[in-house]
């Protein structure tokens, strides 16, 4: 499960990144929005896989 969590975290970690050079025009209230947006998918992801 550690494995599995820390690709989950690396995916979503790749995905901010993407974010951010993707519009980097964005303001800094949008990236917190989708950083925290990607966070409640990534936790909704790890526990539908945990059961």
């Amino acid at each position: 499960m550690k494995n599995l969590n820390l690709i989950i975290w690396f995916v979503w970690a790749v995905l901010v990144i993407l974010w951010n050079y993707g519009y980097p025009e964005a303001s800094p209230f949008l990236d917190v929005l989708i950083a925290i947006l990607l966070s409640l998918i990534n936790i909704t992801i790890l526990k539908t896989l945990k059961k």
